[in-house]
């Protein structure tokens, strides 16, 4: 269960957990029925933004072969610290209960994001008798944890948690600075689909398609919100003359990123391309020349790693999980901070002397899924041999 999970109305909102999901499934020895609750909301009227997507969002729907229920919880705006996690709690005792009328049974709860996800799910597993593993996954050990009651909150999920997983070595301390026991952590690492992402037969063929000359060009992926950095990337584009940037996402800050370009003077070399389908994502990147990941805050960035896949170079702040996923010169660079100067300064590193493109493919093909299936599954048996 967790919030972070695509939909028929949000198809790439936290597409990383449904992939993961995908992989640990597909040997068949574990089977799934995902809860992915949406605020409810009572107007699908596009007057109302992203309130509206929500009320948009199906009760019951199937992706990949999965089953997956979308039950409507209280959000309330200003007050959603203290309420969303009961509310969630009830929305999601409510479906499981429907679900297991209707026959279904289940082993263990596996939950995303500790809050208010994993708390909720706490919660619900322990009132259903079940174990549970909670995924840490970047923000919700970085930034919710800054607020007391959050805090209180995610520490008692996390010593009530059978077991805890880390995508990155990085996040797993934040989780032991938090007062998780050692014992309970274990790092999987997020892994990157290999047959979808990679590179382009023809390379030029792919940059024209996109209307792209002999210029570099950048790509910076994520929400278009403040902690994923794409201000400092239009800010370093000015020390870049002749770099054109393609800016992947959609979200809140896009008029006011817009507008930054045009105080930078960069506005004719940005593009903002909205919100482009996963599956379209890889020729994006096989075009590019580089991948500029400018966040704050990752607990383990998928997108250097489809980045990597398709053969492009990136150029990574400092955040949790990049010197993990960014270790070697054919991978590219991992700053000492993502400010505007350094971002330029390290994509002219890079782009003087790029690496070699299929030696950044054959670097990415390292971080498959099969390492992080074979560890959830081995997790997962040892968690039911506890319960037992």
């Amino acid at each position: 269960m967790t919030t972070l999970y695509p939909s028929a109305a949000r198809p790439n909102h936290g597409v990383f957990v449904e992939n993961r999901l995908r992989h640990l499934l597909a040997g068949g020895e574990a089977t799934s029925t995902v809860l992915a609750p949406v605020p409810w909301f009572p107007s699908r009227s596009p007057r109302f933004g992203a309130w509206a997507a929500f009320a948009s969002v199906p009760e019951v729907e199937e992706r990949h072969g999965i089953a997956v229920h979308h039950p409507r919880y209280l959000a309330l705006p200003g007050v959603g610290m203290l309420t969303n996690p009961p509310a969630l709690h009830h929305a999601l005792h409510a479906a499981a209960l429907g679900l297991m009328r209707s026959g279904r049974t289940f082993d263990a709860v596996d939950g995303h994001y500790l809050f208010p996800d994993g708390v909720a799910a706490v919660w619900l597993a322990r009132r259903l008798g079940l174990p549970v593993v909670l995924t840490a996954r970047g923000s919700d050990v970085s930034l919710w944890p800054h607020r007391p009651l959050a805090r209180r909150l995610i520490q008692g999920a996390m010593a009530r948690a059978d077991a805890l997983i880390a995508v990155s070595a990085g996040l797993r301390d934040g989780l032991l600075e938090l007062g998780a026991p050692p014992g309970k952590v274990t790092v999987l690492r997020n892994g990157v689909d290999l047959g979808l992402f990679r590179p382009p037969l023809q390379r030029e063929s792919a940059r024209a398609a996109l209307g792209l000359g002999e210029e570099p060009v950048l790509l910076s992926v994520g929400l278009l919100i403040e902690r994923k950095g794409h201000h400092h990337v239009i800010r370093a584009l000015a020390d870049l003359p002749g770099h054109r940037l393609l800016i992947l996402g959609d979200g809140p800050d896009r008029a006011s990123l817009a507008s930054l370009a045009e105080r930078c003077g960069v506005a004719g070399r940005v593009r903002f391309e909205g919100a482009v389908p996963h599956a379209a994502l890889p020729r994006y990147y096989g075009a590019a020349d580089a991948m500029v990941l400018a966040s704050s805050r990752e607990g383990w960035a998928n997108v250097l790693l489809e980045s990597m896949a398709c053969g492009t170079p990136v150029v990574a702040s400092p955040a949790w999980g990049s010197r993990e996923a960014v270790a070697a010169p054919e991978a590219g660079i991992v700053l000492d901070a993502a400010d505007p100067a350094r971002i330029a300064e390290g994509v002219r590193r890079l782009l003087a002397a790029p690496p070699d493109r299929a030696a950044t493919r054959a670097y990415a093909e390292r971080f498959g899924w099969e390492q992080t299936t074979e560890g959830q599954l081995a997790l997962f048996r040892r968690v039911l041999r506890w319960a037992a």
